[in-house]
């Protein structure tokens, strides 16, 4: 077969294939080829620039720049959500919705689902997703202490038990405060057997949703009675602390800051955290930029759910 005949049978194939839908199959019945030289004309069809494909992504979608923060930041995954302004109320429920759809989507039989307590853009996860199709042997546990002032305490079982229902799958709650006032007080509650039906969890969990927080505390945190006092926090911010996961703080290069304040704590930890296969942050905005860096450059967190105006700076960082 001479060269351009060759040519004019790669572009007749090219035509069936992508403009009349045919498939490799029925092509090769009607031309009397077989498959694999229909597949191999086609890979000549590109190598010859008859065939030259561009993907138009549609406005609200930044696939490039989710690309860009995969390579620069060691990423498993990272969606950015389009959000129509830099406003922290406006971006939690954007995250929480996108956070739902990527949830729906990545559960599998016997997951461990591990949800922090006392996130905000978490609440709005939960308001947006929808019953899930029931996988065998799924559990949803809270892997921060979620016990405190009784008028907001609901928020943190509310999160793991709704998340359960969706699910179709097992609540495991965390029935413990927080941040406890003493290492003794914390090391006691945590040894308790309803807090140990939780605790064993930790080192199975398969995704992980956590929230990241800044240095001072969301409102929903405040309210909570899970915080440090202010003189804490300023131990904190001297330590060079920038935020949170789970209450663990780090600093701005994601190194642990250790003031003995997190002896107080009781949560999942960063190490646990970051040996999990989806550990997810769903975090944004402009007050939490410098505790997501961090979280980033720590591979504390391997998947991220973020607005685009913080993706954008990330990616120029």
């Amino acid at each position: 077969m001479s060269g351009i005949d060759e040519l004019r049978l790669i572009a007749r194939i090219t035509r069936m294939y992508y403009e009349w839908d045919m498939t490799q199959l029925e092509i090769a019945r009607q031309l009397g080829l077989s498959q694999a030289s229909i597949s191999r004309l086609l890979r000549r069809a590109k190598e010859e620039g008859i065939i030259r494909i561009s993907v138009n992504l549609p406005n609200g979608v930044y696939t490039e720049l989710e690309e860009i923060l995969v390579k620069k930041y060691g990423l498993r995954d990272v969606i950015v959500v389009d959000s129509l302004e830099d406003n922290e109320m406006m971006i939690q429920r954007d995250l929480g919705a996108a956070a739902a759809y990527y949830l729906e989507s990545a559960i599998r039989p016997n997951e461990v689902i591990g949800i922090s307590s006392w996130s905000s853009t978490l609440l709005s996860l939960v308001d947006a997703l929808h019953p899930i199709p029931k996988k065998p042997n799924v559990k949803v546990v809270q892997i921060l202490g979620g016990v405190g002032n009784p008028s907001v305490e609901a928020h943190a079982t509310h999160l793991t038990s709704r998340i359960a229902h969706l699910v179709k799958g097992e609540a495991i709650f965390l029935p413990v405060a927080g941040v406890l006032a003493s290492e003794a007080a914390r090391d006691i509650l945590a040894a308790d057997e309803a807090a140990q039906q939780a605790i064993r969890l930790f080192d199975h969990v398969t995704i992980a949703l956590v929230g990241i927080g800044a240095v001072e505390p969301s409102p929903l945190l405040a309210q909570s009675g899970n915080i440090f006092a202010p003189k804490e926090y300023e131990i904190l911010r001297e330590a060079h602390a920038v935020g949170d996961l789970l209450m663990r703080f780090i600093d701005q290069n994601g190194d642990i800051v250790k003031t003995g304040l997190e002896n107080r704590v009781i949560s999942m930890s960063l190490e646990q955290l970051r040996k999990v296969g989806c550990a997810t942050g769903v975090a944004g905005g402009s007050r939490k930029y410098n505790a997501i860096l961090g979280a980033l450059r720590g591979h504390w967190i391997n998947i991220l759910v973020t607005d685009h105006f913080t993706a954008k700076r990330l990616a120029d960082e």
